[in-house]
């Protein structure tokens, strides 16, 4: 039985794509930074008939919480099939350049960049262990440097001087992360969600999370002869066409 675990899990896309790996038969770690909130999610998934589960404490800008979840999976498999790097925040209000705050920048670059980069490196070992390793980096179209100076992308006029940044970081870490593991088994790619109706942006969003999380799966899936080091945005552009940058 393959094992993937999912950070930020407890909730929204998250939480959708770990039902739809549960039901493709994967064995779930559920990643949560409250694990009171994972245990309600994983609760909830019971109660929906799926048992290969449990939740994992892991906050993602914590060296310690990091580390403890690490050791806590690897008392229970010596691999990790599948790594999807799925928290993420949004530096919150204001958004502007010149206006936005220190605190805001550090806030987002510690979870939306950081974050992946200190549990994927805590949890390569077990990785490179699967015979079919995948790493997921949830990204977003608003961190395409390309999309973002086209006048035609109808999210044109929205310049989030904070997430923006974080999420173009982001790309460039996995890309370097891809090309560093070129060599080994381990598919790394970068897939935005869309524009998704959740707590993250108070529901404005326009697709489902069920739309989301299946192109997210979709790159948790892909076989020997897939992708790695690209970045996928199925609300732009045809379905497995790399996203320009």
């Amino acid at each position: 039985m393959k094992k993937v675990l999912i950070t930020g899990a407890n909730k929204s896309i998250g939480f959708e794509v770990a039902k739809q790996l549960l039901e493709k038969g994967f064995y779930v770690y559920l990643g949560s930074r409250n694990i009171e909130n994972g245990n309600e999610a994983l609760e909830e998934l019971k109660s929906a008939g799926f048992s290969n589960a449990e939740a994992i404490e892991i906050d993602v800008t914590s060296d310690d919480s990091v580390k403890a979840a690490r050791a806590e999976i690897g008392k229970k498999s010596d691999s990790l099939d599948v790594l999807i790097n799925n928290a993420g925040v949004s530096g919150g209000q204001p958004q502007q350049a010149l206006i936005a705050t220190p605190e805001q920048f550090k806030q987002a670059f510690d979870t939306n960049v950081i974050g992946v980069a200190r549990v994927t490196q805590a949890f390569i070992d077990l990785i490179k262990n699967s015979p079919e390793p995948r790493i997921v980096n949830v990204s977003s179209s608003q961190g395409s440097l390309t999309l973002a100076n086209d006048k035609s992308n109808p999210y044109y006029n929205f310049k989030g001087a904070v997430y923006q940044p974080s999420k173009a970081a982001l790309n460039m870490y996995s890309i370097a992360l891809a090309f560093e593991l070129r060599e080994t088994a381990v598919k790394v790619n970068m897939v935005d969600p869309g524009f998704t109706k959740t707590d993250f942006n108070n529901h404005r969003g326009s697709g489902t999370v069920e739309e989301a999380a299946t192109r997210i799966v979709k790159y948790a899936l892909i076989d020997n002869d897939g992708p790695s080091g690209k970045f996928f945005s199925e609300e732009f552009f045809p379905e497995g066409v790399e996203c320009p940058w």
